[in-house]
């Protein structure tokens, strides 16, 4: 056991006793994710614990399919569901201030509802919604959830996922909020494919509440979507007048968190 440790953390680290439960190893690991925003490698994880790599990448593996953990490309982090215990918005901190002012300011220039979101396992998650007296005719709360396929937010934020990772993204099954819902991951696999081909922006009508239709783009960093902003209206009505605020919008909420709009995601995906 002894020789196995020092073959996997690294010779320089001084030999170990394993913990000996499950329940041990996972919160050696988790310890070691102490800010919202904190990135661990697998490398780093074995280093730090001195668990075997192939133990440690089970474990990570486990933890991300449970939503405690997500895997992004540069390493691991709090997942939704850790985020959730100390309430769910304290990982999303930095996207709601840097939206704040923005929101408001669609709201006042587009007359209508405005939405900020994040994908959160299978369904997007509100975090505000901005509209005054016309925000109730819009059936969503901040802290509610729905569907994300079904969703322009969404949407916009699935094109950024890796395609490989949507349908377990999804959970394996598309259920329908109304009849204009997209219930194949094939014909989802097409839109989300436009959507990037269109640099991010979509459309959604009557997909999600019967009547409603939405314009959104996504907040992106070089890892992939961190949320997404959404203006909306009738299902009718002619949303392509304000897509341009949107875009303009959610430029200005990625310029604020990261300095400038990330590029790498879009060439990833460019020849989809």
């Amino acid at each position: 056991m002894t020789s196995m440790l020092s073959s996997d953390a690294g010779s320089s680290m001084a030999p170990r006793t394993l913990p000996p439960s499950m329940i041990e190893r996972i919160t050696l690991i988790m310890d070691l994710f102490e800010r919202p925003h904190t990135r661990r490698t697998l490398e780093q994880v074995c280093r730090c614990t001195g668990l075997p790599r192939s133990t440690a990448y089970r474990i990570l593996e486990q933890l991300v399919r449970m939503r405690w953990l997500d895997r992004t490309d540069i390493g691991y982090r709090l997942g939704s569901r850790s985020l959730g215990l100390g309430g769910r918005d304290v990982g999303h901190s930095p996207l709601r201030v840097a939206a704040a002012p923005v929101l408001q300011e669609l709201a006042l220039r587009t007359e209508l509802v405005v939405h900020l979101a994040v994908l959160d396992g299978p369904d997007i998650y509100y975090l505000d919604k901005v509209g005054g007296r016309s925000a109730v005719e819009v059936p969503s709360r901040v802290g509610g959830r729905v569907p994300a396929h079904c969703t322009a937010l969404g949407k916009a934020m699935l094109a950024w996922v890796p395609p490989e990772h949507v349908e377990a993204q999804l959970g394996g099954m598309l259920l329908r909020c109304t009849a204009r819902s997209i219930g194949d991951f094939a014909v989802l696999h097409r839109e989300l494919s436009r959507i990037r081909a269109g640099h991010g922006l979509t459309f959604e009508r009557g997909e999600c509440f019967s009547g409603i239709g939405c314009v959104s783009m996504a907040v992106r960093n070089t890892d992939g979507p961190v949320g997404a902003l959404s203006v909306v209206g009738a299902a009718d009505a002619a949303l392509e007048r304000v897509a341009p605020l949107v875009v303009e919008a959610t430029r200005t909420v990625a310029d604020a968190l990261y300095g400038e709009p990330p590029r790498r995601t879009e060439r990833r995906y460019a020849a989809s």
